[in-house]
């Protein structure tokens, strides 16, 4: 009767000792996340110096022919 019972309890120790090495653990380690200002430079005065160069530059012109006939 020892024989019946010390093979079913040798399997199930040895069951219990597969399946808790099967077992992983796991760490995440979460660093905070460091926030820099983003510094972005828009060059739209570009568009207003051409608007003004065709604005002005019908001034000018008559300015010159002004200075040339006179």
């Amino acid at each position: 009767m020892l024989k019946k019972m010390v093979l079913p309890a040798a399997v199930i120790v040895w069951a219990l000792w597969g399946l808790s090495s099967c077992a992983t653990h796991h760490e995440v380690e979460v660093k905070p996340v460091e926030i820099k200002p983003i510094h972005i430079t828009i060059d739209v005065n570009v568009k207003v110096d051409r608007a003004l160069d065709d604005f002005f530059g019908d001034i000018d012109e008559t300015a010159k022919e002004i200075q040339t006939t006179e």
